[in-house]
């Protein structure tokens, strides 16, 4: 069985932690790369939010291919380098397709466009400047219509879009807590 576009970031998600329960940073990123596909199928709405977080994944794995063994924990690659932004940005993008998934889920009646819009409100809007603010508006009307876009990443895939909002909201939790501790989960654009 090939499962559905979550399957390969939901097989992460089951090692993303070393023994000691520390978020492992290959790993990690490998459970982002593997919700990009997933972005694709929204058409244009969501090209500039894929090129963001690919940036994002590309300045942190650089810096953890820059020194593997020193770096596969990712709060002491953070720790030990400049790229704490990256993962800043990067956990709040996750947090908002995080949230538009449970939107998907909790709202069968939403649009696209609003399951889009409410994510966004509750996750990003509040770190954005006015123009970031205004690019979404304006990327919102490229969204895809909302049964087309189910259709399109496969049937029966609801419940592994539970399964990948519930684990991987818990990591998200973390590097949160992990920002805040080391004064950057407040940053805004």
């Amino acid at each position: 069985m090939a499962g559905t576009v979550f399957t390969p970031a939901l097989e992460g998600l089951k090692h993303v932690k070393d023994e000691n329960g520390e978020i492992l940073t290959k790993p990690f990123l490998e459970i982002c790369k593997h919700i990009l596909p997933v972005l694709d199928k929204f058409g244009g709405a969501m090209t500039v939010a894929k090129k963001d977080i690919g940036g994002n994944i590309s300045r942190l794995e650089s810096t953890y291919n820059s020194n593997p063994t020193e770096f596969n924990h990712l709060y002491k690659m953070v720790r030990s380098s400049s790229c704490a932004g990256s993962l800043l940005w990067l956990t709040r993008a996750m947090d908002f397709l995080v949230e538009l998934f449970r939107n998907l889920l909790q709202h069968p009646n939403w649009s696209m466009a609003q399951a889009c819009s409410d994510s966004y409100g509750k996750t990003l809007k509040k770190w954005h400047g006015w123009l970031a603010r205004s690019g979404f508006t304006v990327a919102m009307m490229l969204a895809p219509d909302r049964k087309k876009f189910m259709d399109t990443i496969g049937g029966n895939v609801m419940g592994d879009v539970e399964k990948f909002c519930n684990t991987f909201t818990a990591i998200l939790k973390e590097n949160h807590n992990f920002l805040a501790r080391i004064g950057m989960d407040n940053l805004k654009a």
